[in-house]
């Protein structure tokens, strides 16, 4: 079985967790984020869960700090990787915002390593930028491919194939 590692991106709100679990219809996924370990800081620090703007620079913060610290994130992902190659899932899809971060866990992984910029101009527009270095930046990066999700959800599970379909033929 060929496995395929997608590292998906963009800012808040766009779509990115409903775009895997539409996947999953397809595929076998393994679904996973840099930020998992940083949630369970900033919950024992007193964070509440809402993605607030106030929030999302909290835990773009905390976690610049953690990977300054002891490289909490990084570690994360790695060994979520690992589990993944052991594992029976077709794809993993990595959420990662940092355009450095991105970088660092495809050469870390290589290989069939891809990177997605799922894109909503219509929501994206309105709202506006959202205030953290995480969510503002992820335009800093060239992606293999971009998704725009302005469509419709009736919609969706064909684009979702078709797009990931042509990364996993090449």
């Amino acid at each position: 079985m060929q496995k395929h590692v997608f590292i998906i991106n963009g800012s808040g709100g766009v779509g990115k967790d409903t775009i895997c679990q539409t996947a999953a219809a397809f595929w076998k996924v393994q679904n996973i984020s840099s930020i998992t370990p940083i949630l369970q800081v900033a919950r024992s620090a007193g964070w509440d869960g809402n993605k607030t703007p106030e929030a999302r620079r909290f835990l773009s913060q905390l976690k610049e700090i953690c990977t300054e610290f002891n490289d909490l994130p990084f570690r994360y992902c790695m060994e979520q990787y690992e589990q993944f190659l052991q594992s029976d899932a077709e794809i993993l899809f990595v959420h990662i915002r940092e355009p450095e971060a991105i970088e660092r866990f495809r050469q870390a992984v290589g290989g069939d390593c891809k990177t997605v910029l799922v894109h909503r101009p219509s929501l994206e527009q309105a709202r506006g930028a959202l205030g953290n270095r995480s969510d503002d930046g992820v335009n800093n990066y060239t992606y293999d491919g971009i998704f725009v999700n302005d469509g419709t959800l009736e919609h969706l599970p064909d684009q979702v194939h078709t797009f990931f379909q042509q990364f996993m033929t090449l």
